[in-house]
């Protein structure tokens, strides 16, 4: 039975006006438009005439909900391979660093071509560079010009020396390591050069490097301290000793020992 009509909620009243007189109708009507109110709501979900129907299996609520389901299409699987392909991508790239041999490469190359394109602009260049056996990793350096006012300018005029050659080699870690450089001709004596050519320069050593320095930067402090040390040419052999890229290493070994101890002051002659 109906219970008394609400006076208060119109939401309320309406439903139970609707209620009532569906009541009072004979039960067959009352099928009948709910079978119409299904079959309305079916052609707005896609179910429209062209479809072919179904059979009539299941209540009217059922077939509603499966025309639903039929026209709901599976979302995108979150796991496809062309995004797993570019995360897997993008982390290979992330774990995956440019090694330090790219990146020695990399720099030398650029280096050496501004250092041509300098050289080849000039009519009258401070130094010229050349690859050794065309390795990347080794270079020959000529520095054809000193202090014009220097005792090394004025030996290599009357010995009729016109540059001094250089050896520059670079290691892996390059251009976070020093290159490792000496002179190989002439024989130079004092100006910070020392047994088979080793060069005593804070810059060419792990402590005094920073990876912003340039070849050039190197070759030009060289040029100032061998005039600085007051380098002279050796016009006569001196000791037993070779003028070898051997001898030079070990030199610039003992000479590194020595500043990590003193710093880079010149220690006492009894200390070697």
């Amino acid at each position: 039975m109906i219970s008394e009509e609400p006076t208060n909620k119109p939401i309320q009243w309406f439903c139970f006006r609707w209620l009532k007189e569906m009541s009072s109708r004979p039960k067959d009507k009352v099928t009948a438009i709910f079978r119409k109110l299904f079959a309305r709501s079916s052609t707005k979900n896609g179910e429209g005439p062209s479809r072919q129907r179904e059979p009539n299996n299941g209540s009217p609520a059922r077939r509603l909900l499966r025309g639903c389901r039929d026209t709901v299409s599976p979302a995108a699987s979150s796991g496809s391979p062309s995004l797993t392909s570019a995360k897997s991508s993008r982390s290979k790239t992330l774990e995956d660093p440019p090694s330090s041999k790219t990146v020695r490469a990399r720099r030398l190359m650029k280096e050496y071509k501004d250092l041509q394109r300098i050289q080849n602009s000039r009519p009258d260049p401070v130094f010229s560079v050349e690859l050794v056996d065309d390795n990347l990793f080794e270079w020959h350096v000529r520095l054809l010009r000193v202090d014009p006012e220097s005792d090394l300018y004025n030996d290599m005029t009357e010995l009729g020396i016109t540059s001094i050659l250089l050896h520059l080699i670079f290691p892996e870690n390059f251009p976070f390591a020093p290159p490792f450089m000496r002179v190989i001709s002439p024989r130079i004596e004092k100006g910070f050069v020392m047994e088979g050519g080793a060069i005593c320069m804070e810059l060419l050593t792990p402590r005094g490097w920073a990876s912003a320095y340039t070849v050039e930067a190197v070759i030009m402090q060289f040029a100032a301290s061998v005039v600085k040390g007051q380098g002279r040419i050796q016009r006569k052999a001196k000791g037993q000793k070779v003028f070898s890229r051997r001898t030079a290493e070990e030199s610039f070994r003992s000479l590194v020992k020595t500043h990590e101890k003193y710093g880079w002051v010149t220690p006492s002659l009894a200390d070697g």
